[in-house]
């Protein structure tokens, strides 16, 4: 599943194509991708068309994009969003209008730029896991922005239980710290919990738990406050590293809006390194089954205190 880096790289790359984007024209391709929007397909399509484009935003793993009637660009902040979440295998791609459309293809959206032209957005998801909705936005409890990529102080609803995530400027560490220290579970199942702190999945939980030398089954009511900043600050290393190299890509699902890989995946020292050497320590790297999923460690630098 996208995490973080690779939503943020597809955020960033869809914004200044997107923002003051007229929406021409909405196909709709497979009705399994509106499954979180309230309402058919029909009314999906006539809610958006006409509609301009006001950023890109993203929290975690969510991304959005804010949407105003064209009759009340800049009159009033904007009360609803389009909402794409990529689940397994999405993407959400720029194409020339004329390009051809992939046949795993589910929405597909005309615009037109004021700059650069007309253009084509097409959300792409093979196990059609993801997702697209029109949803309505909240205002945000603490005031600040809901995300990364504009000022706006509004989440969708859909959006709303997400935590901030630590790259977040408006993340708060030490509510973090208190509710990490509260629950009674384990450190991994702790970082994907997307309710406590956001952004993070299996690949990027088990390098920073690689970096910071914690096991990924130690209970967290046993971790020191200086090893959970610790940890902490791997996950923010880990992820600003990711980001700098654009993803990680393992297949051609894992892509920016132009299609292009990331290199991250050369650069990991614990996801996927079952059988190699630890490059602290030289012990082999381990996988064990967790969560219906996989966890990778140093056996030796990683043990449960």
């Amino acid at each position: 599943m996208p995490e973080l880096p690779e939503v943020e790289v597809v955020r960033h790359g869809l914004e200044p194509a997107v923002t003051g984007a007229r929406i021409d024209a909405v196909e709709v391709l497979d009705e399994r991708s509106l499954r979180r929007h309230v309402g058919p397909s029909e009314d999906f399509i006539e809610r958006l068309t006409g509609a301009t484009l006001l950023g890109a935003v993203r929290r975690g793993k969510f991304l959005w994009l804010p949407i105003a009637g064209p009759s009340v660009l800049g009159a009033e902040p904007p009360q609803e969003a389009l909402v794409a979440h990529l689940g397994m295998s999405g993407q959400v791609l720029l194409r020339d209008v004329d390009a051809e459309a992939s046949a795993l293809t589910r929405v597909r959206f005309a615009l037109t730029h004021p700059v650069h032209g007309p253009l084509r957005v097409d959300f792409v998801d093979q196990r059609i896991f993801g997702s697209m909705a029109i949803d309505g936005l909240l205002p945000t409890p603490d005031g600040a922005a809901a995300g990364y990529g504009m000022p706006l102080a509004s989440i969708p609803s859909q959006v709303a239980h997400i935590a901030r995530d630590p790259l977040d400027p408006a993340f708060d560490e030490r509510l973090y710290r208190r509710r990490l220290a509260a629950k009674r579970t384990t450190v991994k199942r702790a970082l994907l919990d997307q309710t406590l702190i956001s952004g993070i999945g299996n690949i990027y939980a088990d390098e920073a738990l690689w970096a910071a030398r914690v096991h990924y089954d130690q209970p967290t009511e046993t971790l020191s406050a200086r090893k959970s900043g610790e940890l902490l600050a791997e996950v923010r290393t880990v992820l600003r590293r990711a980001l700098v190299e654009g993803g990680t890509s393992f297949d051609a699902q894992y892509v920016n809006v132009n299609g292009a890989s990331g290199y991250f995946s050369h650069s990991l020292r614990a996801y996927g390194q079952q059988g190699t050497p630890c490059a602290r320590c030289g012990r082999l790297i381990v996988r064990e089954q967790f969560m219906n999923r996989g966890s990778h460690f140093c056996p030796r630098c990683q043990r449960i205190r």
